[in-house]
């Protein structure tokens, strides 16, 4: 059986793999949106008078808005779904080895936060 300090290490090193995991996310997320803020101003309306007899229509911008947002969304989700995958993994493998380990591995700077925060739902 691994030691106490090999426990810690194997803990460490699964929930340090799951915040990559989180933050490769994140960045996905941000780049849609940073390519979205780039892309609004396309979308907007760049004629204020009439063509043809018609007046321009104010609602195009939010249909088409959804729409390229949705196109953005789509190249990216073959990476966004495998990496939701993997974080799940990853989730259900650190509460396997909590649940193994049975609390009682706990690190002692996340006990004495322990005493100190107070649990959801609570007032300090």
């Amino acid at each position: 059986m691994t030691g106490p300090a090999e426990r810690l290490a194997e803990r460490s090193r699964m929930e340090e793999a799951r915040r990559q995991i989180q933050r490769q996310l994140d960045r996905i997320n941000r780049q849609i949106t940073r390519r979205m803020t780039a892309f609004i101003p396309q979308l907007k309306l760049r004629h204020s008078f009439f063509r043809h007899g018609k007046a321009t229509q104010p609602s195009a911008f939010l249909e088409r808005y959804p729409a390229q947002l949705a196109a953005l969304t789509a190249e990216r989700q073959p990476e966004i779904d495998a990496l939701s995958r993997k974080l799940a993994r990853q989730d259900q493998a650190i509460a396997t080895l909590l649940e193994r380990l049975g609390g009682a591995e706990r690190e002692p700077t996340e006990a004495r936060r322990g005493s100190q925060i107070p649990a959801k739902g609570q007032t300090p």
